[in-house]
């Protein structure tokens, strides 16, 4: 099978390349310069913004192509003006709107989609309304019914509802530098709520880029999740490779973490901006187990077990090279 990968040389691009190469498929990456040192040889590299890109030259690249991955846009870490729902809009639903309209036309046949997992408790806890509060989470929600409208006899559209993801790429700056910032800078011990999280290792990802491509049948949402895991537990094994294995953690009542919320939203409310997640509402979703079984998913995708120690390794190690000087890296959009 011949692929596109829009994001071809990101954590996730560059992994999901490179298990669609060991699978025997041809890919074609296209990226923002500058190219990351491991991405895959076997990549066609293609250097240019989905945004900019004009249809013609869209179509160029998908011509011949049977499989399309999308693995772009950004994340809820952005903060800017309000309405900041307008800023993931711009890089998460109008250009993928377009690309998959493009992609019908040129005849490809799959396409996957990196989403998240908080779609996935959108729907799974209706009661907490995270959609109408969330605007990272709304977005989210939006760009799945407006992707999975595409989705017909022909072409099918595979959504991956993607968790916590472990795992480092040289050159790319790590989500994790603010998480292991926090945990390092906070003395004598590590304060945080109760809850959890699912997670996957980026390699599980790759997988499951590639299960998806190869079965996705029509329009399918995949909620993904392989290690369910306490924040306790979590930050156990951070402090391990932080150098402090030791160090104690005090799990605060949810009254006293909603307060810390509140006051950092006031924070962005008199800078005038705004967050992808809502911080007066979030302690409602952080305090709650957000785990998922690897049945419902990474199981039928084909995604086998890893090590996700090492991997949380990797992501903490760089976070910490990034914190210190002792590397330079690439940030996302918003950064």
């Amino acid at each position: 099978m011949k692929v596109l990968i829009i994001g071809g040389t990101g954590l996730l691009g560059s992994q999901a390349a490179r298990e669609l190469i060991g699978r025997g498929h041809t890919v074609t990456g296209l990226a923002l310069p500058p190219a990351m040192g491991d991405t895959p040889p076997e990549m066609t590299l293609q250097f240019g913004s989905y945004l900019d890109m004009t249809d013609d030259a869209m179509l160029a690249l998908l011509s011949g192509c049977e499989g399309l991955v999308f693995a772009a846009g950004v994340d809820e870490r952005v903060e800017g003006p309000p309405p900041i729902y307008d800023f993931f809009k711009k890089y998460n639903i109008t250009p993928l709107e377009r690309i998959l309209r493009l992609a019908k036309q040129a005849g490809v046949k799959r396409a996957v989609i990196c989403g998240s997992y908080f779609s996935y408790f959108d729907k799974y806890w209706p009661e907490l309304a995270l959609q109408t509060w969330h605007p990272y989470i709304q977005s989210r929600r939006d760009q799945e019914m407006m992707a999975l409208s595409f989705a017909d006899d022909n072409f099918a559209v595979s959504i991956l509802e993607l968790p916590y993801i472990f795992g480092a790429q040289p050159g790319r700056k790590p989500v994790w530098v603010f998480l292991v910032e926090y945990v390092r800078n906070m003395k004598p011990v590590t304060v945080y709520p109760k809850g959890g999280t699912t997670m996957v290792t980026v390699q599980q990802v790759g997988q499951a880029i590639a299960g998806a491509l190869e079965k996705g049948r029509g329009g399918t949402c995949y909620p993904i999740g392989y290690y369910n895991m306490t924040w306790r537990d979590m930050l156990t094994i951070f402090h391990k490779h932080i150098g402090t294995p030791r160090k104690k953690i005090i799990t605060i009542p949810t009254v006293v973490f909603a307060l810390f919320s509140r006051r950092l939203f006031k924070q962005q409310q008199k800078k005038g901006i705004q967050g992808g997640l809502n911080l007066q509402k979030f302690p409602a979703l952080q305090t709650r187990n957000q785990f998922i079984d690897k049945a419902l998913a990474c199981e039928p995708l084909g995604v086998t077990p890893d090590d996700i120690d090492a991997a949380i390794g990797q992501s903490v190690k760089l976070a910490l090279a990034v914190l210190d000087g002792n590397t330079e890296t690439v940030g996302m959009k918003g950064e």
